[in-house]
């Protein structure tokens, strides 16, 4: 396994918490906005993962688009889950 394969996961997770972050200093932390944070990760992990299938074949170990995107929805999805990690740490 290459070292690309290995760290495409996790860049894809921090990518997709960035951009959380910044949907949410967009929409000035608004309790609707907030409820489909974790539904949004999901979505723009996805897309990543189609976006990085067609793009850049050889960054997820993946055979097919359908196992793609599940990788990539696996990884919006962890960007939620680190956010909460963090936000529990600072308590």
């Amino acid at each position: 396994m290459e070292f690309v394969n290995i760290i495409a996961v996790p860049a894809i997770t921090a990518a997709i918490y960035t951009l959380i972050e910044i949907l949410k200093k967009a929409f000035n932390n608004n309790e609707k906005f907030l409820r489909f944070i974790p539904l949004i990760a999901l979505i723009l992990g996805a897309v990543s993962g189609i976006i990085c299938y067609f793009f850049i074949p050889d960054i997820l170990p993946a055979g097919n688009l359908v196992v793609s995107a599940i990788i990539g929805a696996a990884s919006g999805l962890a960007s939620t889950g680190s956010n909460q990690i963090v936000k529990q740490l600072t308590k």
